[in-house]
C-alpha cells in the first residue's frame, strides 16, 4: 500500500521521515514507533495482531510483548487525544490495537469481555538483589496462579514486566495494559524477616480496593513463596468479582450485555432468598438468549435450580429438575478446564440428577484444574460429605476457610463441619459451627436444620422450637420429606440424623 501523509486532527504523520508535524513542533519518530504507526495505518483502521506489530517493528527477531506495550504508549503519548479525548490508537482485547479513524466520533464500542488484571512488578525496598530476585519470582508465580482462574483474564508477564522499575500512574499502565485491575506490591528484607506488601487497584479511578500484608522468614523461602501465591490467588478473587458486579450495577445497571445480566444475576445470586434466586435465574436465561453457549452462565443457571431443589422452593417450570440436568450437561461441553463451570455442575449432578460417582469424577477434575479456588474447594466438600469420605470432606471445609476466611459463602464451609459433625453424632460441636454460620448468612436453610436437629437430638426442645420456629418465618412450606427429597441420597446415613432430629422438634413429615 502506499505510503501517504495522513492527519490526526491538528497532526500530520509523515512516512517518508517519519516524522508527526503539528501542534507548532515536529516530532521525529524512532524507526520502530514509526514503523508500528505506518502498520496500523494500512491496516485501514481494522485491528492489528501484536505479532504482526511485532513483525513490523523487530523483524525477525525475538521481543517480549512489553517492549511492543511501551512502543505504543509513546505513540500514544506523540500523537496525543482526539477532540473527544479518546486515545488515536486502542486496545482490542486479547487480538492488538487498532487506529480510530479521524472522521469517527464518539467512544468505539468494545466487545464484552472478562475484567483482565496485571500484576506490576514488586518493588524492592531492601536493596538487596537476592530480594530482587525472590520479588520477580513471587510475581511470576502470582501471574501463573491466577492465570488458572476463569471469571477474569491475567495479562501475561512480559508485559506487566516492562514497567519495572518505573514509576506511573496507575491509571495510565491500566490503560495501556487494557487491564481494569492492577495488582502492585513491595517487599522489605529485614534480617531473616520478609514482608510483602500487595494492593489491588481500580485501573479506572486509581482508588485501593484492597491490601493485605504477608510476613514470614527466609528460613524456608519456597514454603513462604507457595503461602504467598495460595494467599493472594485465593483472595483477590472474589474482591474482583464483587468489584465487578459493583461496577456493573452502578455504571450500567440497564445493559443488556449478556456478561451485565451475569454479573446482575450473581449479585441476586449470592442472598438465601427465594425470590432473589428466581431473579437471578431469570437473568441467567436472559444472558442464554445472548450467549447460548456461555459455560459460566449455564453452570450458575443450573446453580440456581440446584438451590431451589435443596431448599425445596416451588419450581420454575415444569420440570426444574430436567432443565438442570440439560443446563449441566451444555456446561459440561463448553467447560473446558474452568474450575468454576465444573465444580457448580458435580455439585449439581449430586443434588439433582442423582448421579453421584459423576459429581464425584467431575469435582476431581475441577480441584485437578484449580485446587486454589475457594468455590472448589467448598463445593468438593460438600460432594464428599454425601458422596465421600467424611474425613476428606471435614479437610476441603477447613481448606476453604483457611483459603478465604472473608469469602461471603464462609457459611457453607461453616455448616458443612457442622454437617459432618452431625453424622459423627457430635451435637455440641454441630451446634458450634452452625452458630457460626448463622452469624455470616442469618436465612441459610441447611444451617438452621443443623441447629434444629442438634437441639432436639440433645433433648434441648426449647431451643429446638425457637429455631424451628425462626425458620418457618422464611420457610413455612418446609417439610421433613421435602427437604430429604433435596438431599443426595447416595448414603441414608449422611442424613438420618438431621431427619430424625427435625421429626423430633416438630417439623412436619410431609
Amino acid at each position: 500500500m502506499a505510503q501517504t501523509i495522513t492527519a490526526f486532527g491538528p497532526i500530520s504523520f509523515d512516512p517518508a521521515s517519519g516524522t508527526l508535524r503539528g501542534n507548532g513542533a515536529d516530532v521525529r519518530l524512532g524507526q520502530r514507533a514509526a514503523a508500528l504507526l505506518q502498520t496500523l495505518i494500512d491496516a485501514d483502521h481494522q485491528p492489528v495482531s501484536k505479532s504482526a506489530l511485532l513483525e513490523a517493528a523487530w523483524p525477525g527477531m525475538v521481543v517480549e510483548d512489553g517492549s511492543l506495550t511501551v512502543q505504543i504508549a509513546a505513540l500514544r503519548k506523540a500523537l496525543g487525544t482526539r477532540p473527544d479525548g479518546q486515545d488515536w490508537i486502542v486496545t482490542v482485547p486479547r487480538v492488538g490495537y487498532r487506529l480510530i479513524p479521524p472522521q469517527a466520533t464518539g467512544p468505539t464500542p468494545e466487545p464484552a469481555s472478562r475484567p483482565a488484571l496485571a500484576v506490576l512488578p514488586f518493588q524492592n525496598l531492601s536493596g538487596e538483589a537476592e530480594t530482587d530476585y525472590f520479588a520477580d519470582g513471587v510475581v511470576a508465580d502470582i501471574i501463573t496462579a491466577l492465570g488458572r482462574f476463569q471469571s477474569f483474564s491475567v495479562v501475561a508477564r512480559n508485559s506487566s514486566f516492562a514497567y519495572k522499575g518505573r514509576s506511573l500512574d496507575a491509571r495510565r499502565v491500566a490503560l495501556d495494559l487494557d487491564a481494569r485491575y492492577l495488582l502492585e506490591g513491595s517487599v522489605r528484607r529485614a534480617a531473616e524477616r520478609l514482608r510483602i506488601t500487595t494492593q489491588l487497584v481500580d485501573g479506572e479511578t486509581g482508588q485501593q480496593i484492597w491490601a493485605q500484608n504477608f510476613d514470614g522468614t527466609v528460613g524456608d523461602i519456597f514454603d513462604f513463596q507457595d503461602r504467598i501465591t495460595e494467599s493472594v490467588a485465593t483472595l483477590i478473587e472474589p474482591q474482583i468479582q464483587l468489584a465487578a458486579v459493583e461496577h456493573s450495577r452502578r455504571e450500567r445497571p440497564t445493559s443488556l450485555a449478556a456478561y451485565d445480566l451475569y454479573l446482575r444475576a450473581l449479585h441476586n445470586y449470592t442472598w438465601d432468598s427465594q425470590s432473589d434466586n428466581a431473579d437471578a435465574y431469570h437473568l441467567l436465561n436472559a444472558a442464554l438468549e445472548l450467549e447460548p453457549d456461555n459455560s459460566i452462565i449455564l453452570a450458575y443457571a443450573a446453580r440456581t435450580l440446584t438451590n431451589r431443589n435443596l431448599t425445596g422452593w416451588p419450581p420454575l417450570g415444569p420440570d426444574d429438575d430436567g432443565r438442570c440436568a440439560v443446563l449441566v450437561r451444555r456446561a459440561l461441553k463448553h467447560a473446558g478446564a474452568d474450575a468454576t463451570v465444573l465444580a457448580l455442575c458435580g455439585d449439581a449432578l449430586m443434588h439433582v440428577v442423582k448421579d453421584y460417582d459423576w459429581a464425584m469424577t467431575v469435582l476431581r477434575t475441577a480441584l485437578e484444574a484449580n485446587p486454589n479456588d475457594v468455590q472448589v474447594v467448598t463445593l468438593s466438600g460438600i460432594v464428599n460429605l454425601h458422596c465421600g469420605d467424611v474425613a476428606d470432606a471435614l479437610a476441603f471445609f477447613h481448606r476453604a476457610i483457611r483459603l478465604s476466611p472473608r469469602d461471603p459463602n464462609a457459611h457453607l464451609s461453616l455448616t458443612g463441619i457442622a454437617h459432618a459433625m452431625m453424622i459423627g453424632g457430635d451435637y455440641l460441636e454441630a451446634i458450634d459451627w452452625a452458630n457460626r454460620a448463622l452469624t455470616l448468612s442469618p436465612n441459610n436453610h441447611p444451617t438452621f436444620w443443623m441447629l434444629i436437629a442438634a437441639n432436639a437430638q440433645l433433648g434441648r426442645m426449647d431451643e429446638a422450637h425457637r429455631f424451628l420456629r425462626d425458620f418457618r418465618k422464611f420457610a413455612p412450606d418446609a417439610t421433613v420429606a421435602g427437604i430429604w427429597a433435596g438431599q443426595p441420597q447416595k448414603d441414608l446415613s449422611r442424613c438420618a440424623g438431621i431427619l430424625e432430629g427435625l421429626r423430633l422438634a416438630g417439623l412436619p413429615e410431609t
